[in-house]
């Protein structure tokens, strides 16, 4: 059985937001045993797992990814759209933006400390959709 619905996620300033309870209420009855794939529809924000409990982890990921993609590098042609647009698709493209969760038992299958995460990398964001498909 394949289940699939589209979310829309309100607007985030730029940085990590924990989504996971945002996902899980949008889910039905999970299954025994199946995988869960999330996906973002954008190119300029990210999706990934890691901690969920201190805040920290969050600030350090977007410290750390603007120093290894910092904005305004000589390097760039694409910059019509802002100084955070270029930069915003390359950390998009290393974080990636699909994540796929093992189900069981009825539960997502998430290690003790970890959070889905939507990354957000553009200073002045929209709304966001997430395609999440169910397999059972």
């Amino acid at each position: 059985m394949v289940w699939q619905k589209e979310i829309t996620l309100p607007p985030y300033k730029r940085g990590y937001h924990l989504i996971t309870r945002m996902i899980m209420e949008q889910l039905p009855q999970l299954p025994a045993a199946g995988l869960l794939h999330i996906h973002l529809k954008h190119t300029s924000a990210g999706l990934t797992l890691n901690e969920n409990a201190d805040p920290s982890v969050r600030h350090d990921f977007e410290r750390f990814m603007n120093y290894l993609v910092p904005e305004n590098s000589p390097l760039y042609e694409h910059t019509d759209e802002g100084s955070d647009d270029m930069p915003a698709h390359l950390k998009a493209s290393l974080i990636g933006q699909s994540l796929t969760v093992p189900v069981t038992a009825g539960r997502l299958n998430l290690g003790t400390w970890q959070g889905i995460y939507l990354c957000e990398f553009r200073n002045f964001s929209t709304s966001r959709k997430i395609v999440l498909t169910l397999f059972s």
